[in-house]
């Protein structure tokens, strides 16, 4: 494991992130969960693909087993599938 793949990294870029979650009622539990976290920016959703995919951008540095851990705490989960997202 790196730095990138064990963190998100603060600034333009996010980490993609695929979810079991399917319709827009669970992707706003999803959004709220990790709404709580301090420094995350914003969360951007593909709701085109399936699974379902979301951005996250963030602040400051915060470890991908935190956004896991609360997505779980809601029923969910979440698998990194892309590290950066460049707009």
């Amino acid at each position: 494991m790196s730095l990138l793949s064990e963190n998100i990294i603060p600034g333009k870029h996010g980490t993609t992130f695929g979810t079991d979650a399917k319709s827009s009622i669970e992707l706003h539990k999803i959004l709220q969960a990790i709404a709580t976290i301090n420094g995350v920016r914003d969360v951007i959703f593909n709701t085109e693909k399936f699974p379902r995919e979301f951005t996250v951008r963030t602040t400051r540095m915060i470890k991908v087993s935190e956004i896991q851990s609360k997505i779980k705490a809601v029923g969910y989960h979440a698998i990194p599938t892309g590290f950066f997202l460049f707009w």
